[in-house]
């Protein structure tokens, strides 16, 4: 702003002059008064001795004043004393030397944070939403040297506040990065189809105790709360041929299973077959094996007959074969007297007679 003594009209760059408005501070009268007060508070001056210890002593007094702080409840505090980890404290009121010698950093315990690798966006990518692919991160080898395209979520905490502070430079960049070398790690070894199919959940407990393994060992200060795999599938470009393999295989366990089926309704009926038939086989051997023997003991006891009284045995062996024999035959037995008699008629079939009536005697 222009001020011209001379030529402004007697105007200053306050304002205007005596006659015309506002008066410019008076510096030296604001000074007086600031004596004038600082007399009355500390006797004999300021720049008395007595002076300069009440104000040194009045200056102490708020400096250790701002090193109260008070920890919230599920926080923790870090105490530094020039720049060193000192302690931790937990949640209440506490006190500690303020700056420049003193400095808290408060953490939050319970807080749990998560990772998304693989993916950007969306919390579940399952669900839909707004998601971008990271090839670079997603993209993994597996045990049978397959490519899978894997999106997984990490979620962990603080459990270790000094730790966390000192012992890792970028948290968050430090567990996205072990945590995606440990999955790569687990799918290395694991063929491709068991991560498609039965083991994602298997894969997400070793990854992360894994993780947990490599994290405990850096230091970190780090409890890794879950590793969820959300979604492996083969890679875009080859995920059509990829369908029609795992429907050829489908189609293949569809057709052992049908198979199984009807083995497993074949083989027991031929089982019960096969048994039957041995058992029938065992009754028929009992039965010839008893027959025979019995047919033994009755020519043994024939024999020892035979050897007793050979006549009557030979005769009675005699009749019992003719017996059987002529049981067999037919025939026809006429008296003797009859013969020329006029009671046989001279022809007669009787051969006929006798199948139609039964056996004639």
């Amino acid at each position: 702003m222009a001020w011209n003594p001379q030529g402004g009209g007697g105007q200053g760059p306050w304002g205007r002059g005596p006659a015309g408005g506002p008066q410019p501070p008076d510096i030296e009268e604001l000074l007086r008064q600031g004596q004038d007060k600082l007399k009355r508070i500390i006797p004999g001056g300021v720049g008395s001795a007595k002076g300069i210890v009440i104000a040194l002593i009045a200056v102490a007094a708020i400096w250790l004043a701002m090193g109260t702080y008070r920890v919230d409840s599920g926080n923790q505090g870090v105490v530094q004393l020039f720049g060193k980890f000192a302690q931790t404290t937990e949640p209440g009121l506490h006190w500690f030397f303020p700056a420049p010698i003193g400095r808290v950093l408060k953490v939050n315990m319970e807080d749990i944070r998560s990772e998304q690798i693989g993916y950007r966006g969306a919390t579940d990518p399952r669900r839909g939403g707004a998601v971008r692919d990271i090839p670079e991160e997603s993209l993994m080898l597996t045990g049978d040297q397959n490519i899978a395209d894997l999106d997984f979520l990490v979620q962990w905490k603080v459990k270790d506040a000094a730790r966390y502070l000192f012992n890792i430079r970028d948290p968050k960049l430090s567990v996205k990065a072990v945590a995606e070398s440990a999955m790569r790690e687990v799918i290395g070894q694991t063929p491709l189809q068991q991560a498609l199919t039965g083991e994602r959940r298997q894969i997400g407990e070793k990854t992360e105790v894994l993780l947990q393994d490599i994290l405990d060992e850096y230091g970190a200060g780090i409890a890794v709360t879950r590793v969820q795999l959300l979604i492996v599938d083969p890679p875009a470009a080859v995920i059509d041929s990829f369908n029609e393999v795992q429907r050829a295989r489908q189609d293949k366990a569809r057709k052992q299973n049908e198979a199984e089926a009807y083995r497993n309704k074949i083989v027991p009926t031929a089982r019960g077959e096969a048994a039957q038939i041995i058992q029938g086989a065992t009754a028929y051997k009992e039965k010839i094996v008893r027959e025979a023997e019995g047919e033994a003991e009755r020519f043994l006891s024939v024999y020892e007959a035979y050897k007793g009284n050979k006549a009557v045995t030979a005769r009675r062996l005699y009749l019992e074969r003719m017996q059987e024999v002529l049981r067999r035959a037919d025939k026809v037995i006429i008296d003797r007297g009859a013969e020329g008699g006029s009671g046989v008629v001279p022809y007669l079939p009787l051969r006929e007679l006798g199948g139609k009536s039964g056996r004639t005697n």
